[in-house]
């Protein structure tokens, strides 16, 4: 009588051994989007931040906001109208950050924004995230999320956006963006 444990180890030993499943890794999908090499860190965080919370793709668009955030602020958070660096609670008169917060209601909006959900309103990230859901800001989003328009179509958003009293150098560097933006 034959040992059926040795005959099952024959066959195993002649079969040809199977090898394990290898999982295949999953896919990496390359999200390409608008960078700025040559910007600030300040300036990359807001850029990418306008792309992918609030789906601003278009380069004028961005280039636009951009433009009008360094006129306002230079990209500087704890900014007061003209000049002083000082937290959010210490800025008594005029605007205040990114895009100069100035009435009442804005200013207080970014404070009471921030204590909802747990951001310092004098920190960049606090206003940038205030910024993007602002009713103001998205009472234009969607002129922003569109494609093709001009320059000058976008600063009439941006006016609408901000009501600036001072147009000063918001197209110049909105064009200073312009030729620093690549898609990668």
């Amino acid at each position: 009588m034959i040992n059926p444990l040795l005959i099952s180890g024959l066959l195993g030993f002649f079969s040809p051994s199977v090898p394990p499943a290898v999982e295949e890794p999953p896919a990496v999908t390359i999200q390409k989007s608008w960078k700025c090499p040559e910007c600030t860190t300040e300036e990359q965080y807001v850029l990418a931040t306008l792309q992918e919370k609030s789906n601003i793709n278009d380069k004028y668009a961005l280039a636009t906001i951009m433009g009008n955030i360094q006129q306002e602020s230079m990209f500087k958070s704890n900014i007061c109208e003209g000049g002083a660096r000082v937290p959010y609670e210490k800025c008594y008169s005029g605007g205040y950050g990114l895009i100069q917060w100035t009435t009442s209601g804005r200013y207080h909006g970014l404070g009471s924004f921030c204590k909802k959900y747990d951001c310092d309103p004098s920190s960049l990230k606090g206003q940038v995230h205030y910024m993007i859901n602002e009713p103001q800001f998205l009472h234009v989003l969607q002129q922003f999320q569109g494609r093709g328009r001009t320059v000058d179509q976008y600063m009439n958003s941006a006016y609408r956006w901000l009501g600036w009293g001072i147009h000063g150098n918001r197209t110049r560097y909105t064009y200073n963006y312009l030729n620093k933006l690549i898609w990668i």
